[in-house]
């Protein structure tokens, strides 16, 4: 994906992406570069110019946990952004823990939890956001687009998927940083990778994001569908980690009891 690697990528994006102001610099002088120079990150984290050259092209690729830190508060990174950080520098072949072939398959018991929900759309995704596993409301909630299948190609490259999100730009965010954390973890994995090179290829605005090198899991805001049969949705929603299968998230949707989504979702799931 470059010819850098993971870690340089990062430093780079997050550089360029950082005013001197935010970084408490004076923005002086003719500037030939966005965001901060080299050198400038490489005075806020007390290493040589040199060094964080090097960790940027990629000659360097083991810094030290108080580089790390150190690159962190001059990059102004929040806690979640530093995590991922402190991954990159890790050999990028698959690891103890990392996504493996295999990863994609659901247990036949939550497959059996997932079903026993006909009130509740709840399904199960992969570190890519592929959808694994789903139950009936889930697939009738989804089933203005051509296939319920993974939710970055549902937001970018599925028609349906602008007006189905009705705050289109805040899913593609979402999507996106979801996908880099992901990323961080197993930067060879194959499913990982060739879902990014296609949506890359395929959609500047996913490709624009993925420059940005921002990461962020899942929050508790509320998502707001359009539904072309129920109409508009308020939906909230939590995602907890599978413990037999730690990179797969189940995450479940639900209605405020007695709302009109509420009402919405059980025409949908008597449909179902």
């Amino acid at each position: 994906m470059s010819d850098r690697t993971p870690l340089g990528e990062f430093l780079r994006a997050r550089r360029e992406g950082l005013k001197p102001c935010e970084a408490g610099l004076p923005a002086y002088g003719r500037r030939r570069v966005p965001g901060l120079r080299r050198e400038e990150v490489a005075l806020l984290a007390g290493v040589s110019s040199d060094y964080y050259m090097r960790l940027e092209q990629g000659r360097e690729t083991s810094p030290s946990p108080q580089v790390i830190d150190a690159l962190a508060a001059a990059l102004r990174l929040d806690e979640e952004t530093h995590e991922h950080l402190r991954r990159l520098p890790r050999a990028p072949h698959p690891r103890p823990g990392a996504p493996s072939a295999g990863q994609d398959r659901v247990s036949p018991q939550l497959r059996r939890l997932l079903d026993s929900w006909p009130d509740t759309p709840a399904f199960v995704l992969g570190p890519a956001l592929d959808v694994l596993a789903h139950n009936a409301l889930a697939a009738a909630l989804h089933s203005g687009f051509r296939s319920f299948d993974n939710l970055a190609r549902m937001v970018f490259l599925d028609p349906a998927g602008r007006d189905f999100h009705q705050d289109w730009a805040r899913a593609a965010h979402s999507c996106v940083s979801e996908i880099r954390a992901a990323y961080g973890l197993d930067p060879d994995g194959p499913r990982i990778n060739e879902v990014v090179d296609t949506l890359r290829a395929k959609s500047p605005e996913f490709a624009e994001l993925w420059s940005r090198h921002e990461v962020k899991g899942k929050t508790r805001q509320a998502k707001v569908f359009a539904h072309p049969e129920a109409g508009p949705l308020e939906i909230q929603f939590s995602a907890f980690t599978v413990n037999d299968a730690p990179h797969q998230q189940l995450v479940v949707y639900q209605a405020e009891p007695g709302s009109a989504t509420a009402a919405a979702l059980a025409r949908l799931g008597s449909r179902a």
